[in-house]
């Protein structure tokens, strides 16, 4: 029973709660319970002391502004005032605020007594809130007795004080530094390490430029070999006279003339030979001009100066895209393992070098615009004459454009290239309500041409007959663009003002889907490769990148204009390019969600200038009434042109009140068809 005794009360101590009959505690308990007494009787004063103070506090605030009272007053009728409030209060009315008895500044009496209790109470508020340096100083200030040992020892400690901070501060301001040293040197070896990459890149391409040069040399060579064997055979034929039999009283040349004929000739074909190298090969030329009249220019040397000029003149731009290709080469084949790196194309180029060589040729090969013909969009019955858009069809052969005229012009491509300006005519012409903004063509059912006007209406024409296939008039506002899907051709998207996105069947009557937005759509387009992603230009700046599987939210969205984006083109399926009132083109890669380039070089501040796109090129008009062509490798313009005003009342030419209003690259060619805001339409070539 002991051993059951001991166990209940170990069990007691562990859990005293256990047995409630018992009346005795263990020694532990009580303990924490005097413990935990005291701490409610130190509690208890402390709040008994708040409570006392919030008492006190409230018999000192002055009843008028209800804060501790500044400067105190007494009244006759016993009550204390802020000296301000009182007589602000007596200039309105003449009682106490408290009692409303008689009272006017006669009766106020400065209350010297709660002046005083106010100055101490302050002071015993600034002493519990001031650090122990700001009361050392007040007790120092306010006389208190200290001997020198006393100050000897605590100022002992403030030395030792200031110089522990003093080491912590240095300490500090040391390791700042020494981590500031050490990010810039690893920027820095970063850097180093990215141009010491960057030098074996070019030294690898310059081997593989100069290997490639000595290869072509050598061919150069042998041809050159063996076009001097067939001259010499040639020669020989030439100079041998015909022979006559003696019968016919014929003069036969002594072999040793001929010999002498053989020596000349040859060493004539050796001449021309050594001038080789400092002339192009006659044969090639002979090649080049059955390709061509650019190459039957004598003055080659000084086309490839030229072409030279434009490389120094925009090489820093060259140089950024050099590397970044090189860089990004670099990049797929640490990818991808040295099955990519160690590609060589058939010159034994790598594929950095490679696709860089095809932007330097193609970048200094054209530098300008050649007008190629020219026509003019008006008409005797309509003054307005800016053309808003103009579009190729399927096949290249015709374009069509529109414009204020409220009239859809087609024309044949051939005949305004080949035929007098007199004679150039549109094919097809169709009238329409309302001004047009864009003009879209069917890639699949080549008659088929979709445009969007001014009064918010999509409509799809067929060109054979003149006659809308279908409307569309769901479109509140303005509708500014629309397109037809390359994939889907039953399918096109229009924008608007009214902050809509439509997507339209051509089978059925009313729109598939519609994207609510928050601002007015400048622009719409289909990526080429599918059926499902558009791009869309807006008001607020931004390009919305969207997938028609779902549009609660854009799959991207790209910002980086000032203003809002008036057009959006694909030059690929995953190459987007987009046009803006910030006077800028941007691309933008919709695979990876980045920015890839800023084009400047025009103007566009507030009009619809036009943005056309190829593989290669962007082109878009210019406020400045000219055309501007940039290659997509390169931020500043390849070439532009200039619109010349033919108005007999504009004998100087000054195009400044007209803009580009419309421009459209004919897919694979280096042809651009332009108009301009007087209803001039150009065609024009890029050229050398």
């Amino acid at each position: 029973m002991g051993g059951g005794g001991g166990e209940r009360n170990s069990m007691g101590v562990l859990v005293p709660t256990v047995n409630a009959g018992e009346t005795s505690a263990p020694a532990g308990a009580e303990t924490e319970a005097a413990v935990v007494g005291t701490e409610v009787v130190v509690v208890t004063e402390r709040v008994a002391e708040e409570e006392e103070e919030e008492e006190v506090d409230k018999d000192i605030l002055c009843p008028i502004c209800m804060q501790i009272i500044k400067d105190a007053f007494l009244t006759a009728c016993g009550h204390s005032f802020c000296y301000m409030c009182i007589v602000t209060h007596l200039q309105n009315k003449s009682d106490c605020p408290c009692c409303s008895h008689y009272l006017t500044t006669n009766h106020l009496y400065p209350n010297f007594l709660l002046n005083k209790l106010l100055m101490k109470k302050s002071a015993r508020q600034m002493a519990k809130s001031a650090t122990p340096v700001e009361q050392l100083r007040q007790a120092i200030q306010q006389g208190c007795e200290v001997s020198v040992k006393e100050l000897d020892s605590l100022l002992s400690l403030l030395m030792d004080k200031k110089i522990k901070m003093e080491q912590e501060e240095a300490e500090t301001n040391l390791q700042i530094l020494l981590e500031f040293l050490q990010c810039l040197k690893k920027q820095k070896v970063e850097e180093l390490n990215e141009i010491q990459n960057d030098l074996q890149y070019i030294k690898e391409d310059i081997n593989a430029v100069e290997k490639r040069r000595i290869e072509l040399y050598r061919t150069r060579g042998r041809y050159s070999a063996k076009m001097r064997t067939l001259v010499d055979d040639s020669s020989a034929m030439t100079v041998r006279p015909p022979l006559r039999d003696k019968g016919s009283g014929a003069i036969v040349s002594s072999p040793v003339n001929l010999q002498e004929q053989g020596r000349a000739g040859t060493s004539q074909t050796r001449n021309t030979d050594t001038r080789a190298p400092w002339n192009p090969q006659i044969v090639q030329r002979k090649d080049d001009n059955q390709g061509g009249s650019d190459s039957q220019d004598p003055n080659q040397p000084g086309k490839s100066l030229a072409r030279k000029r434009r490389v120094h003149a925009q090489f820093n731009e060259l140089q950024d895209c050099y590397l970044q290709k090189r860089r990004y080469w670099a990049r797929q084949s640490q990818k991808q393992g040295e099955r990519v790196a160690n590609i060589m194309n058939r010159e034994g180029y790598s594929a950095g070098l490679e696709d860089f060589q095809s932007v330097l040729s193609t970048f200094t090969r054209n530098s300008s615009l050649r007008v190629v013909s020219e026509l003019r969009h008006s008409d005797i019955f309509h003054s307005a004459n800016i053309v808003s858009s103009i579009e190729f069809d399927r096949d290249d052969e015709l374009f069509a454009t529109a414009g204020v005229s409220r009239r859809i012009k087609v024309f044949e491509f051939s005949s305004v290239v080949n035929e007098p300006a007199d004679a150039q005519c549109p094919v097809v012409e169709m009238s329409t309500r309302s001004k047009l903004s864009c003009l879209s063509w069917n890639n699949y059912t080549k008659n088929h041409l979709a445009s969007s006007d001014y009064e918010g209406i999509v409509t799809v024409w067929d060109v054979t007959t003149r006659q809308s296939v279908m409307e569309y008039e769901e479109h509140e506002k303005r509708a500014w663009s629309v397109d037809f899907c390359r994939t889907e051709p039953s399918m096109l998207v229009s924008g608007s003002d009214d902050c809509k996105v439509k997507v339209w069947c051509t089978n059925q009557e009313a729109s598939v889907l519609t994207i609510d937005m928050k601002a007015n759509i400048c622009s719409v387009k289909y990526n080429p490769g599918s059926s499902a992603h558009i791009a869309v230009g807006s008001a607020d700046h931004h390009v919305h990148y969207y997938d028609l599987r779902n549009i609660s939210q854009p799959l991207y969205i790209f910002s980086g204009h000032r203003k809002a984006v008036s057009y959006v083109k694909f030059l690929s399926n995953y190459e987007l390019a987009s046009a803006s009132t910030d006077s800028t083109l941007r691309l933008w890669d919709v695979n990876e969600n980045v920015p890839l380039r800023t084009f400047k070089g025009h103007t566009n501040e507030k009009n619809f200038v036009g943005l056309t796109v190829n593989s290669e090129y962007l082109a878009c008009g210019s406020e400045t009434n000219e055309v501007f062509v940039y290659h997509k490798a390169i931020s500043k313009p390849a070439a532009w042109h200039r619109f010349v005003s033919d108005d007999q009342n504009d004998p100087d030419g000054d195009m400044g009140s007209f803009f580009i209003s419309a421009v459209c690259w004919k897919r694979d060619s280096p042809t651009i068809v332009t108009a301009n805001s007087q209803g001039t339409i150009k065609a024009l070539v890029l050229a050398a």
